[in-house]
């Protein structure tokens, strides 16, 4: 017999919980808060998230799901409206620059209608490696890993791995041969 699994220990498993649950939206509402001092200059960096890394620069405004699952590296910058849906963990390698506007999404929805109607949510890991560039407004889907030394063009929408050191770009962004 499978011992009973909370809601967090679910979502945190990657498998398919209920957002609604009480203990998650009591985490929902002290991350909000923390993230309202943040992102007004009254807050800490490093209070909520994961792992910070020295010389990490998050520019506000930043919005985050929990903050515990972020994990990041030295000489991280973040520019401003940076969205991380951090369900499970979205880590993210030294010396990797972040443009304005980018949307890591490690929440993730069941494909079934009927699991949807449900209010299920699961969530996939995001990995971006060392040194990575990307740009303005772009967007990495769920389960996405992105190699070292790679870069992701402005307002591509990464919906596949991207390979150390490649160049990708479009929606869906795709190698670029410079």
């Amino acid at each position: 017999m499978m011992p009973h699994r909370s809601e967090k220990q679910k979502m945190l498993a990657g498998k398919l919980y209920m957002a609604s649950d009480p203990e998650l939206q009591r985490e929902l509402a002290q991350c909000a808060e923390w993230l309202a001092r943040y992102n007004t200059g009254d807050g800490s960096l490093p209070e909520r998230l994961g792992a910070v890394g020295e010389n990490t620069c998050i520019r506000p405004p930043f919005h985050c799901d929990y903050g515990y699952n972020l994990f990041l590296g030295n000489n991280v910058f973040l520019n401003f409206n940076c969205i991380v849906l951090d369900v499970v963990p979205v880590r993210i390698g030294d010396g990797t620059q972040i443009g304005p506007g980018v949307q890591i999404l490690a929440a993730d929805h069941p494909r079934a209608p009927e699991l949807r109607q449900k209010m299920l949510e699961s969530g996939r890991s995001v990995t971006i490696g060392r040194n990575v560039w990307i740009g303005g407004g772009a967007i990495i889907l769920p389960g996405i890993t992105v190699g070292d030394h790679a870069i992701i063009g402005a307002g591509s929408v990464v919906t596949q791995n991207v390979a150390a050191g490649a160049t990708v770009a479009g929606n869906p962004a795709r190698p670029l041969h410079l």
